[in-house]
């Protein structure tokens, strides 16, 4: 029987003897020429749509410009890494392929499902997208269950509209994933990358329980450098992984080609929709942190916000990024979290702006993607990413030293989560995290450093700072969280500064700081956060 390769997806069988005659394959460095000429090509002019609709009309008709499909696409082969030992698809699978959904929550502009597809259409196969829903998840609420699963209901419809069955299975990866592929004669798996520990152990205990002759393959489907290119160790701040990053952009920031409706198999023929009603009663997280109202869920919701950025306040992210009464921020990293909406696609669509806002589209450039991969290259080469035991010997050692200075007041939790401090900035930055599911990113570093200075131990503020931004923000439980977190409080990617009570070298920021920085009192008084005195 014969058999072909998970990791090299090429043209169709039909295709394949006429390619073997008249040419060898593209190399990658000519694959890369290509795919970076492309995108030159589609980014020199000025975006030219003047609403919202003719920002998706803009987005559509940049996919299609770019190939018909993704076997027509120069796909970077070092985007995917075969997890299994066996790396041969049975043509004969009946099930064909099935990208398991994880991370990134979308359809189109998905790399993972992208490559899914290429794989199909080579071996003529069905593709099928499969979620597996876990009742409860780490410190996740309700706000974020509903949140995802609001995505996860627009991608159950875009994969229909495609003839690509969606399947939603209730319960852990482990259990109902190789259950699946062997109920459906399923011959490949395509799974998306996360750097945190459960997501990996997931992973792995899949690849585990697959029969031996379906490979496991792997996308990283988040970071525009895939993480495994980026670099293979942890790295120690931003400017050592800056270099990294941007030398191969040119490589990997390329224009997506688009997902299309699949030809192979029944498709949705036989396939019943999802019983969303069953899925939330099956939940058992808090259901009392409910949803926001100022995000909505999906991709179509995702780029509406990033439409008003690019349209609206991208013009003042560079010098107003760092003040929380002004709007100037993307407000994108619910959607990016989630998968909603690919940071790649976010990049592509700034940059277009660069000519009239370059200080402003480099500086989001920064953010959401060095930035945003430091991180995730911390939490995957860092065992210990949400622990003191992670930090750096210099930093560790220093809180270690000042761990019996006197802290007054000193705060318990319950205290902290109620906004029951003296410091009514603090108290108004926590009310916003409560209420709306998020907190200004400057303000994020103040309040965790607050935090440090205000409970007992450093493992404590680290601990509560965690659980109160997994518990309420929406983009909890996220590699830019923890990190930050331990930034604030442990000097992760920082260095040492002046030595102090509490914080010993690690960077220290108060009130009055703030005031040089902003309106404190325009903040306040929006969120009404009071002062406090300690009972």
């Amino acid at each position: 029987m014969k058999r072909t390769k998970a990791q090299k997806a090429g043209p169709s069988k039909k295709a394949a003897k006429n390619e073997k005659a008249s040419s060898e394959p593209k190399s990658d460095q000519e694959s890369s020429d290509e795919e970076a000429s492309t995108s030159k090509a589609l980014l020199v002019s000025k975006p030219d749509y003047q609403n919202f609709e003719q920002f998706l009309t803009h987005l559509e008709h940049q996919r299609v410009c770019t190939a018909a499909n993704i076997q027509e696409f120069s796909f970077r082969k070092k985007r995917v890494r075969v997890l299994s030992k066996t790396e041969d698809v049975k043509e004969s699978s009946l099930g064909g392929v099935v990208y398991w959904m994880s991370r990134d929550g979308r359809v189109q502009d998905n790399w993972a499902l992208l490559f899914a597809q290429r794989l199909a259409l080579k071996l003529e196969l069905p593709l099928t997208v499969v979620f597996c829903l876990v009742p409860k998840f780490l410190n996740a609420t309700i706000r974020h269950y509903k949140f995802m699963m609001g995505g996860l209901q627009e991608v159950e419809q875009q994969c229909r509209a495609l003839d690509i069955p969606f399947h939603l299975l209730m319960g852990s990866a482990v259990e109902k994933l190789p259950q699946f592929v062997k109920s459906k004669d399923i011959g490949a798996v395509v799974c998306d990358f996360a750097p945190l520990r459960l997501p990996r152990q997931w992973v792995e205990d899949v690849g585990k329980a697959l029969p031996k002759s379906v490979p496991l393959v792997q996308v990283d489907a988040h970071n525009v450098v895939p993480l495994w290119v980026a670099s293979d160790k942890q790295e120690y701040a931003a400017r050592t992984i800056r270099n990294k990053i941007n030398s191969k952009l040119g490589e990997y920031l390329s224009v997506f080609p688009p997902v299309v409706r699949h030809p192979h198999g029944t498709g949705c023929k036989n396939v019943n929709t999802v019983d969303w009603s069953a899925a939330y009663a099956s939940l058992q997280c808090d259901m009392e942190v409910d949803e926001v109202q100022w995000a909505k869920p999906g991709y179509k919701a995702a780029c509406q916000q990033l439409y008003e950025f690019c349209s609206r306040r991208l013009r003042h992210f560079n010098d107003k990024r760092n003040d929380p009464t002004a709007d100037a921020l993307s407000g994108l990293s619910p959607w990016l979290h989630f998968g909603h909406i690919s940071a790649q696609r976010c990049a592509l669509e700034v940059q277009r702006f660069r000519g009239q806002h370059k200080a402003s589209a480099d500086a989001f450039c920064e953010e959401a993607i060095v930035r945003r991969e430091l991180a995730d290259n911390f939490c995957f080469y860092n065992e210990h990413y949400d622990s003191l035991k992670g930090l750096s010997s210099w930093a560790y050692q220093t809180l270690d030293a000042h761990r019996k200075d006197k802290r007054d007041p000193c705060y318990s939790l319950e205290e902290l989560e109620k906004s029951l401090t003296y410091d009514d900035l603090w108290n108004s930055a926590q009310l916003q995290l409560v209420r709306e599911g998020k907190m200004h990113g400057f303000l994020r570093m103040y309040w965790a450093k607050k935090i440090l200075e205000w409970t007992a131990t450093p493992e404590h503020a680290l601990e509560y700072a965690i659980l109160l931004n997994d518990k309420y923000s929406l983009d909890g439980r996220d590699p830019n969280g923890y990190v930050g977190c331990m930034w604030s409080i442990g000097g992760v990617h920082d260095m040492g500064w002046k030595e102090r009570a509490i914080f010993g070298k690690v960077r220290y920021m108060n009130y009055q700081g703030c005031r040089r920085k902003f309106d404190v009192n325009a903040f306040v008084m929006r969120y009404g956060g009071k002062v406090h005195k300690k009972k």
